[in-house]
């Protein structure tokens, strides 16, 4: 998020965005982006690896806008690559990225209302997620509440999966860091190098790592981490929402909703 509009590039310099576009080593199977205009969220993506597409490089060197987010995809194992299953994923105004894996994907399936499921095009969990938390968003008539509370069942229901998700929606950013039970994939990885040494940095240590930066431009939110100073850590197991407006930002606390609603059911 910056104060006017601004280019990905601009925003990370040409070091940065050599260390971002770097991680097609391992998240190569499509990209996406999605920004805020005066119009509305648009989005665009690819289920070709940013490293090789012209128009990703085309995108994040455009200055698009003052808000939005750019997502490199590593298929979970088994899920296709192709256009329907990469990120960005949209409805009603609203854009979201996930890196992370929910499971079992039938079970989260299950948490949708008809007309959710309506909306699905592909068959990852990523797309499920999002259109979970936008179906609380729905049923609650607030942003910020209806995402903490999707955030809160899915905690509850799938514990050791990693959460960690952008979503851009006509008014707020939000940025949500949980996966502290997650198991990395780092068995995964080491699959695809020859040498430990060549996996992109944090990832063996640190995959679900989520930071941010402020700078003169403005609010900068990465996850995977790029190995770089300068950025510090998202609390574990938060997330946040940012007014595009004022780039004032608000904790969301999901698991104390969890112990708010197990007090709620007690009484």
């Amino acid at each position: 998020m910056a104060d006017s509009p601004c280019a990905v590039a601009d925003l990370l310099g040409e070091e940065g965005l050599e260390a971002f576009t770097s991680l097609t080593a391992v998240h190569s199977d499509g990209w996406g982006m999605a920004w805020h205009t005066a119009e509305g969220t648009c989005t665009t993506s690819s289920p070709r690896s940013a490293d090789v597409d012209p128009t990703y490089r085309r995108h994040v060197e455009a200055p698009l806008s003052q808000a939005g987010f750019v997502h490199l995809r590593w298929a979970t194992g088994g899920l296709d690559v192709r256009q329907e299953n990469t990120h960005p994923f949209l409805t009603d105004g609203a854009a979201f990225a996930h890196n992370g894996h929910v499971s079992p994907i039938a079970d989260l399936e299950a948490l949708l209302t008809p007309e959710s499921r309506e909306r699905l095009r592909g068959d990852t969990d990523s797309e499920r997620y999002f259109h979970f938390v936008h179906q609380n968003v729905e049923e609650c008539g607030d942003e910020a509440e209806g995402v903490t509370r999707a955030l809160a069942t899915l905690v509850q229901k799938f514990p050791r999966c990693s959460l960690n998700a952008l979503m851009l929606t006509r008014t707020h950013m939000f940025a949500i860091h949980i996966n502290s039970r997650a198991d990395s994939p780092l068995r995964a990885l080491r699959r695809l190098f020859d040498d430990e040494d060549e996996i992109p940095p944090r990832h063996t240590t640190e995959y679900f790592a989520m930071d941010y930066r402020r700078t003169d431009h403005g609010l900068e939110i990465v996850s995977s981490g790029l190995g770089q100073p300068g950025w510090t850590p998202v609390p574990a197991d938060t997330a946040v929402m940012v007014d595009l407006a004022t780039q004032e930002v608000t904790r969301l606390d999901p698991i104390a909703q969890l112990g708010a609603d197990a007090t709620r059911a007690q009484g």
